[in-house]
């Protein structure tokens, strides 16, 4: 059985300072100070009128922190599971933006938006946790209709890949490596325990073609570095 809601919640909540390092992001998440500013570097650029943004599974905020360093005036809103994550994105976030900065404590799938559009919606180590492939595709629609028109998804996660021996070589033998050079063997079978018990990743072709499917016109890889990748769709 998959960790419920509740129990990622309440892993997360005890969790906050490894998800506060701006200079280094998230460890277990391969080149996540790269992707940081690959994704919100991408979004200045793609988006020379942006006004709101969304973060969903906003974490302790280092991505809104980022973002607004770069452009100092918009609106965020933030949406975690978890209410001390979301204290401190609040607190962070707050003081690195001239914008308005909200916050919604629950899960995306079932937050209710109103009426709230926006210009652009990041997912960072979040869509990870989703389950079948009818949550998948309603979420990812949902995605889609919270975007204004033009406006654009970034997506940076944990993939896996189609081929079984492909996905032994690069998730259990070099991602495992990694993690064993980050701490020791212990250390990596705690990693794989919680990814096995929380997480239902899928391949970054299923969630490209998925991106297609619910109605972006565009999609593009921005990078990809063994289990991880990033990519993006455009409304």
């Amino acid at each position: 059985m998959k960790s419920t809601i509740q129990e990622i919640e309440e892993r997360f909540d005890k969790d906050v300072a490894r998800f506060s390092k701006l200079e280094t992001g998230q460890q277990t998440t391969l080149d996540a100070a790269f992707n940081m500013e690959l994704i919100t570097e991408s979004i200045v650029r793609c988006s020379p009128k942006l006004k709101a943004v969304l973060d969903i599974g906003c974490g302790a905020g280092n991505y809104m922190v980022k973002l607004a360093q770069k452009v100092v005036d918009i609106d965020i809103t933030l949406l975690d599971l978890s209410q001390p994550m979301l204290d401190k994105a609040l607190e962070r976030v707050g003081e690195a933006t001239l914008g308005k900065v909200n916050a919604l404590k629950g899960d995306f799938r079932t937050v209710d938006f109103g009426t709230d559009k926006y210009d652009v919606i990041i997912a960072t180590a979040v869509l990870h946790h989703l389950r079948d492939d009818v949550d998948w595709e309603t979420t990812f629609k949902k995605l889609f209709n919270l975007l204004n028109d033009g406006g654009s998804v970034w997506i940076f996660d944990l993939v896996h890949q189609t081929d079984t021996i492909l996905q032994q070589y690069i998730y259990h033998d070099l991602y495992g490596k990694y993690l064993e050079q980050l701490k020791d063997r212990d250390y990596r079978d705690h990693v794989f325990a919680y990814i096995e018990k929380e997480d239902s990743p899928r391949s970054l072709m299923y969630q490209l073609q998925l991106l297609e499917k619910v109605g972006f016109k565009k999609v593009d890889i921005l990078h990809k570095h063994l289990c991880f990748a990033s990519f993006v769709g455009f409304k």
